[in-house]
């Protein structure tokens, strides 16, 4: 590290580099299984308190991590919803679901990270609920998510909460299995993040299609 780094630039680094290093382990084991400490150390941090330092508890790690990469994905999303005002075509609205998140993945070279650990996150409630604060109530969702329920009209609400949860497993785990198969260097099943995105969408299409069956 240069010696001329102020402690401002010097603080930045370490911050980022506690964020790649914390969001690549939650990912490969867990964000119940992995210390601050275990953290610190793959960050080469020799303070044993400089997770908690930068960052404050577990949780605001993991807020930060999620909104490490929110501005993209909502940048993407609102040129996508741009482009389709107005549109009667589910498909479109879908589309914008789907694609904000690919195409950052996609930005990011490989390996990476992001998909796995906003996996994790969806496993634990407590962890779940900042990427929900953090992803799902933008305003490009809720303007997405308006659009889309435009065209359900018949969905009764409960189902519509059901379908947009189904949707939402769909996307986080069909994306991490896709990034874990890259990273092992498996076949994935899909070729591309472009042809992960239209096998996506097709099928999140039909869900909001399908059929609602009476129950008693």
């Amino acid at each position: 590290m240069a010696a001329s780094q102020t402690r401002p630039e010097r603080g930045r680094e370490t911050r980022e580099a506690i964020l790649t290093t914390a969001e690549r382990l939650f990912a490969e084991h867990g964000i119940a299984m992995v210390s601050n400490r275990q953290i610190g150390e793959a960050a080469g941090q020799s303070n044993n308190y400089a997770v908690g330092y930068h960052f404050g508890t577990k949780a605001d790690l993991v807020r930060e991590i999620v909104h490490r990469h929110t501005a993209a994905k909502e940048r993407r999303r609102l040129e996508l919803l741009a482009e389709i005002k107005g549109s009667s075509d589910l498909r479109e609205w879908v589309s914008c679901l789907v694609r904000p998140t690919i195409d950052h993945l996609a930005s990011l070279g490989s390996p990476t990270w992001h998909a796995r650990f906003i996996a994790q996150a969806d496993t634990e409630p407590a962890f779940r609920q900042i990427v929900i604060a953090e992803v799902i109530a933008t305003p490009s969702m809720r303007q997405n998510l308006e659009g889309l329920f435009r065209l359900v009209p018949g969905l009764p609400e409960e189902i519509r909460r059901e379908r947009g949860d189904m949707s939402r497993l769909l996307i986080v785990h069909m994306l991490a299995e896709r990034e874990r198969a890259l990273h092992e260097g498996t076949a994935p099943g899909r070729a591309t993040w472009e042809a992960t995105a239209v096998g996506l969408i097709d099928a999140i299409v039909g869900l909001w299609l399908a059929p609602v069956t009476s129950t008693p």
